[in-house]
This record gives structure tokens, sequence and C-alpha cells, in this order.
């Protein structure tokens, strides 16, 4: 991954403050053209420092009521490729870190009922290589932020 410069860290801080923000503006802000800002934010994310961009939707609205953690025990390490490609199946898990720890594996998903999370939980307890599974219920998300740029 290409490292970055003074005038990529401020735009970063600008476009993480305000995704939405035109690029002229950024240009005003950072004292450059809107071209030279349109380059360097392709550049960043042609390397990989920028991961992603869109909307993010609000699950409620979308009658999902449920967030809820999942930490995953493996049958073997071995099993984590498989077991991802089988998760990915599932629309409702949004994330999905391998970790260390007390689980090989921490998910991130939603349902619409404690009916649908139950079929849901059922369906990742049949994914071969799972043999366990914890499950947390979010009941509120006090922090949700990019990392500070300096």
């Amino acid at each position: 991954m290409e490292k970055i410069d003074a005038l990529d860290r401020k735009i970063l801080k600008i476009i993480t403050q305000n995704a939405r923000i035109p690029f002229k503006d950024v240009a005003d802000q950072c004292d450059v053209s809107r071209a030279a800002i349109h380059q360097r934010v392709q550049k960043m994310c042609d390397n990989g420092v920028i991961i992603g961009s869109g909307y993010q939707v609000n699950a409620e609205t979308l009658g999902y009521t449920r967030c809820v953690l999942i930490g995953v025990e493996l049958t073997s390490g071995s099993k984590y490729h498989s077991v991802v490609e089988a998760l990915k199946e599932i629309p409702e898990v949004v994330e999905e870190y391998y970790t260390l720890g007390a689980y090989a594996m921490l998910i991130k998903m939603y349902a619409r009922s404690d009916k649908d999370l139950l079929r849901l939980l059922n369906a990742i307890l049949n994914i071969d290589g799972i043999t366990n599974t914890e499950t947390l219920t979010c009941l509120e998300q006090g922090i949700e932020r990019s990392l500070p740029i300096e």
C-alpha cells in the first residue's frame, strides 16, 4: 500500500467528515484544483487507501429490528474459508472477522424478528465447520466513526 502525503490526509479528513461534499468545495479548502482532488481521490481508491463508498441505510427502516453479534467456534482453522463462503450466502450477515480469543470468528447480522433470528441462527449452525455459536443482542450503537485523520 502506498503512503499518503499531507494533501491526501487533508482530503481524507474533509471527505470522511462529509462524504457528500462536492470536490469543488474540497478543492477550495485544500487550495488546489478540482481535477487534482479528483485525481488524488481516484489514486487513493486504486491504491486501497479509500475502501468502499456509498450510503448507509438504517436497518430498522427496512424492517430489521434485531442486530446481533455472533461468536463462532470452528472445528478447525482450516474450515475458515469455506465457512466464510457459506456465510456470504446469508444476506443478513453484514460483517465477519477472523479473530483471536474465545471465538474463531465474529459475525454481525440483522434479523427482522425473533423468529427470523432463530431461522438465521439455525442456518449458521448447519454450516459445515461450525461447532458452536454465542449470540449477543445489540441494544444500541453508541459509536460509529472513521479513524481520525491527523
